[in-house]
């Protein structure tokens, strides 16, 4: 963690679905819209919304082992049990912060329809849902390529989604996500 720094990459791997995130909220929101678990699901033909709810958690140590091996991942940050204002910061030090750009990944249309149907702002679904990426790593400016590319030859989807700023006394160790309008 003390090796991270100013101008390292935010990599993301895409998820499989929601994850363990917001359960609850997604819950409200299947009710609110007059959806049971047993319905049709409004954004994936042939599932039910629990089937498509329930897709398991992704576990990624299968792909990153041997780029951990490597020594081309600073650090690791598994979103789940919230989004990325909550889960991000946790590996990062008090001397650095993220910015995670919400343009360089579409988001899923189980988000786009949890988002729409929920009324929900994009604020609160970065802090309560992976909202497509499953996980975050910190990587060197120069390993990028290599990693990205280990990633996709296997089977990855990988996006370079952010960056590491120098942090000021306000924002130390933090996680922004900007341009959530393109939600």
């Amino acid at each position: 963690m003390d090796d991270i720094g100013a101008d390292d990459v935010l990599v993301g791997l895409a998820s499989s679905g929601i994850h363990s995130n917001g359960f609850s909220l997604v819950r409200k929101v299947v009710e609110r819209a007059g959806l049971s678990f047993d319905s049709a699901c409004p954004w994936t033909d042939g599932q039910t919304v629990g089937q498509a709810l329930l897709t398991p958690t992704r576990i990624y140590v299968k792909p990153l082992l041997p780029l951990v091996r490597r020594r081309l991942i600073k650090a690791m940050a598994h979103i789940t049990g919230g989004g990325f204002t909550d889960n991000v910061p946790r590996v990062l030090p008090k001397n650095v912060c993220a910015e995670i750009d919400a343009q360089k990944w579409e988001l899923p249309q189980v988000f786009r329809w949890i988002k729409r149907a929920g009324n929900i702002a994009a604020d609160e679904m970065a802090r309560t849902f992976n909202c497509g990426i499953g996980m975050v790593l910190v990587v060197a400016p120069g390993d990028v390529r290599d990693v990205v590319e280990a990633l996709a030859e296997g089977g990855e989807q990988a996006y370079v989604i952010g960056r590491i700023n120098a942090a000021n006394d306000a924002n130390q160790g933090t996680a922004t996500t900007i341009n959530t309008d393109a939600w």
